[in-house]
């Protein structure tokens, strides 16, 4: 299959006498199966909630990766029943589906890649975005898919609670999305990755049958099966909801930034940090071509002489926070920062951190395109990577730019280019492929919050045994027999040795 298609957009005519059917848009690709799912999956969503040509399509074959597949149509139902009587119709018509909401993943989880030569349907759950409980009184809160993280955290800050994962796509991802990947976020130092904070999963099955897993005893009578669904990037079904906890907001929150001459006196710092009395909620790391492109983007007052730059939170009781960004700054200068700043208050609290969060926005002033890679290494070896990423960036020719959950060692290189540029996916993908490599041979592992999906799928045969891989092929069979939900994803086909593909088969750029 070739890696680069070139789409026809302009409508076909319907012959004459046709039936109108707005939703198909002159598609005249479709095999007698997938127009009987089609319609079937009509009269259950109507016109509104159907895409089927050509442009409707093309919009949803792909995420936020950049690998593309092409559906057999796009299904957006309302409610829990709509999404029910689709899966039946996937099933009866023996027809794939994929998962989707918002579409900010970037691994390729929402990429509808189908299985056999069968092109899946993507069923998407966007429009199921209320929230549909919140309990104060317990910290809970029951969401919807398709409800945007902070939407919630808007919600649940009026009444003086917080929903710790903070994902830096916030404000456009899904709190199914976050299940699906089990997403983090820049204070999951602390506060942990989505597991972490969902008590339970309303779960649905090929046959269209919900399932609630239910984790919100303290002590469960039987296997947590909720526990397996999160991280389950659609193989097991899909997530119709969610009850999900919350925190009290901190009374006091202190925010420091430092600059350092060096990549390297950046990294030993985190290290002092995380490892002294005082351990920060946030730690995290931009190198200076980070720091340069969101200065002039976001002017969230870096300094643009340095490095890196390494932002860190402390929240807690005003004592201890004090005491911590004491520590902190103490810590700072012994590894020999060059500039070190506390927010003075909640405007430059916030303008610091909008920097941060403004990465992916601001490369567009750099480069049309970016491939984003999400590796793990100890913190221990925070410092080698960082000089690998350096190397392989002078060795392709690329400009890379790094950014960091530093306490826990997650890294993600953006990797920027043109691909009007004759040559250039080759050398992205081999910078892609040595980056998740590099982290291999430095005992860290291929991925740290964006999922598996299929960029990263062939790497696991690196990361577990055969053995690992056929128990985690096993409960995958044991909870979705049918093989319907998101074919293709997240556990390779074959195991042993093989060599990881960043494009994999049924996919193109």
């Amino acid at each position: 299959m070739p890696l680069f298609r070139r789409t026809a957009t302009r409508g076909r005519q319907q012959p004459a006498g046709a039936i109108a059917r707005p939703w198909l848009d002159g598609a005249s690709d479709l095999t007698p199966r997938e127009r009987g799912l089609l319609a079937a999956v009509h009269g259950i969503v109507g016109d509104d909630g159907l895409r089927a040509g050509h442009l409707g399509r093309a919009t949803y074959r792909r995420d936020a990766s950049f690998l593309n597949a092409d559906p057999v149509g796009v299904a957006l139902p309302r409610t829990v029943e709509e999404t029910a009587g689709v899966l039946r119709a996937c099933r009866d018509h023996g027809v794939p589906f994929t998962p989707r909401a918002a579409g900010t993943g970037l691994a390729g989880g929402a990429t509808p890649t189908g299985e056999e030569g069968v092109r899946p349907l993507v069923v998407s759950v966007a429009r199921m975005d209320q929230l549909r409980e919140l309990d104060v009184a317990n910290r809970r809160a029951w969401v919807e898919p398709g409800l945007v993280n902070a939407r919630l955290g808007r919600a649940a800050a009026a009444h003086g609670l917080r929903f710790a994962p903070d994902p830096a796509s916030q404000i456009a991802a899904t709190l199914g999305g976050n299940v699906a990947t089990n997403a983090g976020g820049i204070h999951v130092l602390t506060y942990g990755v989505m597991s972490q904070h969902v008590l339970a999963v309303e779960l649905m099955d090929a046959n269209g049958d919900v399932h609630v897993l239910d984790g919100r005893s303290p002590e469960l009578a039987s296997l947590d099966i909720r526990g397996v669904s999160v991280g389950g990037e659609g193989t097991l079904g899909i997530v119709t909801g969610a009850c999900l906890r919350l925190l009290p907001a901190p009374p006091a929150i202190g925010t420091m930034l430092a600059g350092f001459a060096t990549l390297r006196d950046a990294a030993a710092m985190v290290g002092d940090l995380v490892t002294s009395d005082r351990l920060p909620d946030a730690v995290e790391l931009m190198d200076a071509r980070a720091v340069h492109l969101v200065e002039g983007y976001a002017n969230a007052g870096y300094p643009v002489d340095a490095a890196a730059v390494l932002l860190l939170e402390f929240e807690g009781l005003p004592h201890g926070v004090e005491a911590g960004i004491d520590t902190a700054e103490r810590l700072a200068h012994a590894n020999g920062a060059t500039s070190v700043t506390r927010a003075a208050d909640a405007d430059q609290r916030a303008r610091i951190w909008k920097g941060r969060k403004a990465v992916a926005g601001a490369i567009a002033k750099q480069a049309p395109d970016f491939f984003l890679q999400d590796v793990v290494v100890p913190r221990s070896r925070l410092g080698d990577m960082l000089d690998e990423v350096v190397a392989i960036s002078e060795r392709e020719d690329l400009i890379i730019l790094t950014v960091v959950h530093a306490g826990d060692g997650n890294l993600h290189p953006f990797i920027l280019f043109d691909r009007r540029e004759d040559g250039v996916l080759d050398r992205v993908f081999r910078a892609g492929h040595d980056i998740v490599m590099t982290a291999l041979r430095l005992d860290g592992t291929v991925t740290g919050e964006h999922g598996v999906g299929i960029e990263k799928r062939d790497f696991l045969a690196h990361v577990f045994t055969a053995d690992d891989l056929a128990v985690q092929q096993a409960v995958r069979s044991a909870v979705e027999p049918s093989g319907l939900a998101n074919p293709d994803k997240v556990l390779p086909s074959t195991v042993g040795c093989q060599e990881a593909r960043m494009v994999p088969e049924g996919a193109w750029v």
